[in-house]
């Protein structure tokens, strides 16, 4: 099943006072896709921390971001997987973990602002950065 997947930073635009990524993000977002356990992790802790949401906001944006993308299982395939990523493509573990999410999914696209915009990892999965290029 080729799809996309989404890094934990593009989903974050969701909630952005950054009209034209929020934007792109949401585009991207509707079209369908997927995510892991670790990105809705992340989105915690930046929803909190960051945004300085309360946790009763903090849980309904979670709900929105899980009411329209799959979520898949962290599972240790994926953490081996994960490892492996890390090791192979000097990515951090967190980064690395989301790649391997991605491949376990049989995802083709990994959506993502901070990582390798362009890298391609297994021959099958494309890192691409959705707010490269475009006009925001």
């Amino acid at each position: 099943m080729a799809g996309s997947f989404f890094d934990t930073n593009v989903l974050i635009y969701l909630a952005s006072n950054d009209a034209a990524k929020s934007r792109r993000a949401e585009e991207l977002v509707i079209a369908g896709g997927m995510i892991s356990v670790q990105v809705l992790n992340e989105i915690t802790n930046v929803a909190r921390r960051k945004m300085r949401l309360t946790w009763g906001e903090t849980r309904e944006f979670l709900s929105m971001v899980r009411g329209l993308l799959k979520v898949g299982d962290l599972t240790i395939g994926v953490h081996e997987s994960g490892l492996a990523v890390a090791e192979r493509h000097a990515l951090s573990i967190y980064d690395a973990m989301i790649v391997a999410a991605a491949l376990h999914a049989d995802c083709d696209t990994l959506w993502s602002e901070d990582m390798h915009d362009g890298l391609v990892i297994d021959g099958r999965l494309h890192i691409v950065n959705p707010f490269r290029g475009a006009e925001l």
